[in-house]
């Protein structure tokens, strides 16, 4: 019998590629997942890594069981929400995990839906880069997440994660009001102000103005929409914002629409779409964006 939890060890290292990079992402240290990976190998009776250099990869049958065991992870959240949907009341944690806008703007009005009709639902919310929500929820530390990308810069999950779509924004070029700007074309001499390295919002700079032509001279970064904006409006820079973020710019900002949209999804484990917890989420985010949209 081939053990489960090996099994996700040998998935998270045909999506991670190293051994070093599996076990920080589990906490175990390089020798502990070598010596599970070595167990599993006596399990299934075959080589399943080999090395490459100083690296090692997973050979053929390496590969086929790392899919199969995508398909049974899968069966078993399926399972784990089949399991939950026969209770009478949804308890317990769930972990969800969003992006600071989000966070702001969308979830407070779907959390207090959610505790007013699932009181014993012990809600627990994480702020994340959505760069970093992929990972945080096939390593069980997040149970759902909003996430987003732009059509500039798409980006998808990846193996063991479905989304469905939950917001389309219109992006904006922040300016100093009174300043001569036209778009994103016009502003390729001005100081910029970006995201810090690393994450989404920081890549959709750079892609937005290398596809403008030119590469910005970025004097500030800043994760907060509101210090980006408050940092426009003294004249700092310019800076692309999300129509979430642009809904109440402070006196001396003036917004541009650009061409280019963020867009929001639902992310949870595959499996996990019958959850009633994820469907409970699911439904009370949804409100909750219909209702801030509608404001």
């Amino acid at each position: 019998m081939l053990d489960v939890r090996r099994l996700r060890l040998l998935r998270d290292l045909s999506q991670l590629g190293t051994i070093a990079a599996v076990a920080k992402i589990h906490t175990y240290t390089p020798s502990a997942v070598s010596q599970q990976l070595a167990a599993l190998e006596r399990e299934a009776g075959v080589a399943l890594l080999e090395r490459s250099g100083r690296r090692v990869v997973l050979t053929p049958a390496g590969a086929v069981l790392a899919k199969h065991a995508e398909t049974v992870l899968s069966a078993l959240e399926e399972a784990g929400a089949a399991v939950a949907a026969a209770g009478n009341e949804l308890s317990g944690p769930l972990h969800i995990g969003a992006f600071p806008t989000a966070v702001r703007t969308l979830l407070p009005e779907a959390l207090v839906t959610l505790g007013r009709d699932h009181p014993r639902l012990e809600l627990m919310v994480t702020e994340l880069d959505p760069a970093d929500a992929p990972e945080a929820l096939r390593e069980r530390r997040l149970d759902v997440a909003l996430i987003h990308d732009y059509d500039v810069l798409p980006t998808a999950g990846g193996q063991g994660l479905e989304e469905s779509p939950l917001l389309e924004e219109t992006v904006f070029l922040a300016v100093r009001a009174g300043s001569g700007f036209a778009g994103i074309h016009s502003a390729a001499d001005a100081a910029w102000i970006a995201g810090t390295p690393g994450t989404v919002c920081h890549a959709v700079t750079l892609q937005l103005c290398h596809t403008a032509g030119f590469s910005p001279r970025i004097r500030h970064y800043a994760d907060d929409f509101a210090a980006v904006l408050a940092l426009v409006a003294a004249g700092q820079g310019v800076s692309l914002v999300p129509q979430l973020a642009a809904a109440d710019p402070p006196s001396g900002v003036r917004l541009l629409p650009l061409g280019a949209r963020r867009r929001t999804r639902i992310a949870h484990r595959s499996g996990a779409a019958g959850h009633p917890a994820v469907i409970a989420f699911t439904e009370a985010v949804r409100a909750s964006t219909a209702g801030y949209l509608a404001h």
